[in-house]
């Protein structure tokens, strides 16, 4: 097989919430194989630093400001990106947020605005952006899942509710989009150490125990060990692979697990 299915020069990627954790280790490959690299978030100034930093591994990289849940402005930031970057050839949907709270006592507001943000706001950006894919016959649409597309937790609910949404969603913009030479598939990460979960991965930490004990890899993922799904997805190796999930997740989906006191 030749490594030049994986090469993405000459591409343009657009990655939403992509200047932080895990978006940018995937903004990060994608620039690594050769594709220009858009990285969206609401935040200027972070935004920038991420640039810099991709920049500083001589990868082209470039800013673009806006919130993805202002729906009736996304035609224009796109037709922007176009304008200034050239034709949108991957779109990574990895903006996302989460409320950790009970179902019983979760307001209806803030049940909507974690899905206007992790499931209407895929949609609605991949709406705008295949408009012109369609017209190209061609491109690549990677949306964002994660393990609560398939799992319940508690605390999560309208997380998973959101992420199994998207899931479904994946499933049918690639079923409406495949015969205009576009492919839509999902990544579900597992647990990863970020900066985020840097506070529950020390040891004695009974989460981190759990991680550890609950996923067969027996560790915490690397950032850039998704570096090669969304390379794979977003590349011509993928070009018959459309509405999957690829989960990277250490094994966890795999198992029922093992009791704690296991060895």
């Amino acid at each position: 097989m030749s490594i030049s299915l994986f090469d993405l020069s000459g591409k343009t990627a657009l990655v939403t919430g992509g200047y932080k954790g895990l978006g940018l280790a995937m903004a990060t490959g994608l620039g690594e194989a050769g594709a220009n690299i858009i990285l969206n978030g609401r935040n200027a100034s972070a935004v920038s630093v991420a640039c810099e930093q991709l920049r500083s591994a001589g990868i082209d990289a470039h800013r673009a400001i806006f919130d993805v849940t202002e729906y009736d402005k996304l035609d224009a930031h796109i037709q922007h990106c176009v304008d200034e970057h050239g034709d949108i050839d991957i779109l990574v949907n990895n903006a996302g947020i989460i409320q950790r709270e009970p179902l019983a006592t979760m307001s209806v507001g803030d049940f909507q605005r974690i899905v206007d943000t992790d499931l209407t706001a895929p949609f609605a950006v991949a709406q705008a952006v295949v408009a012109r894919m369609r017209e190209r016959k061609q491109g690549k649409i990677i949306n964002i899942c994660s393990m609560m597309s398939e799992l319940g937790r508690d605390g999560v609910g309208a997380y998973a509710a959101a992420k199994g949404g998207l899931k479904m969603l994946t499933r049918n913009m690639a079923t409406e989009w495949a015969r205009e030479g576009i492919q839509v598939n999902a990544i579900g990460p597992g647990y990863f150490a970020t900066d985020i979960t840097a506070p529950i991965r020390v040891d004695g930490h009974p989460f981190n125990e759990f991680i550890i004990n609950r996923t067969p890899s027996g560790r915490w993922g690397d950032p850039d060990e998704l570096r090669g799904a969304a390379i794979f997805l977003a590349s011509k190796a993928s070009d018959f692979v459309n509405g999957q999930v690829v989960y990277v997740d250490g094994g966890i989906l795999a198992t029922i697990g093992k009791p704690a006191n296991e060895s």
